[in-house]
């Protein structure tokens, strides 16, 4: 700070020395005058130690520069909306999974039970199972709403990924990309876990079908054997 001081006292008496000395040019010569006080201010930043304050030049931004910079904002913002769009599609299957399990665990209860309750107990077992065939319709619904969702996402990011690759913002692109296969993966992985889930429910109401069918033949039998010793009776 004392330099800096020192420097601007000397331009200063540098200048009134100089203004002084051409105060009989400066009307016909203004330009002379102009360059000794461009002068004396250059002189005053390197003497007082201006120049070590870090000026940033300014970047002279070409059109090519700012599309890229937009393309960039569009993958951020893709990427943002499709990661909330798998978190919502994956928690949405797994919530479809496990009503479709535990559909499966009641009516398996219910098969291994037949004709061993009552009309009663029978009519209760019904009654959960009806609800829970509900919740599972519900949860499929919703797998369907965000899978909807989840594709506009997909495809609005390939197109981001596209756009910043003809932009010539590479990395953006590349990273776009890399979230869509992630997404992917796990939406796969997913997936697999409702299709176990379907494949056993298709399971249980193949061996409802057959249970049922048992069970009502077993139920002829005793009435068709129970009529002769109705007669018999009789007899």
């Amino acid at each position: 700070m004392a330099a800096l001081r020192r420097g601007a006292a000397y331009f200063f008496r540098s200048s009134a020395r100089v203004l002084f000395n051409c105060k009989n040019t400066a009307v016909h010569k203004p330009r002379k005058w102009t360059n000794v006080l461009y002068t004396g201010i250059a002189s005053l930043a390197v003497g007082g130690g201006l120049c070590a304050v870090p000026f940033k030049q300014v970047e002279q931004l070409s059109h090519d520069s700012l599309i890229r910079r937009a393309a960039s904002l569009v993958t951020d913002s893709s990427s943002t909306f499709l990661s909330q769009a798998t978190l919502a599609l994956i928690d949405a299957i797994t919530d479809y999974s496990k009503a479709v399990h535990t559909l499966v665990a009641l009516q398996r209860r219910y098969l291994t039970s037949l004709g061993k309750l009552s009309a009663a107990e029978e009519d209760s077992i019904w009654q959960v199972i009806v609800g829970q065939r509900a919740e599972v319709s519900d949860r499929q619904d919703e797998c369907k709403r965000f899978e909807s969702t989840w594709i506009s996402a997909v495809k609005m990011c390939e197109t981001a990924a596209e756009a910043a690759y003809t932009s010539g913002a590479e990395h953006a692109s590349i990273t776009m990309n890399t979230n869509i296969q992630v997404a992917l993966s796990q939406v796969e992985e997913a997936q697999k876990l409702s299709a176990d889930a379907e494949k056993k429910l298709t399971e249980t109401k193949v061996m409802e079908i057959e249970r049922m069918a048992q069970h009502a033949a077993s139920v002829q039998n005793n009435d068709e054997e129970e009529i002769p010793e109705a007669y018999l009776r009789e007899d």
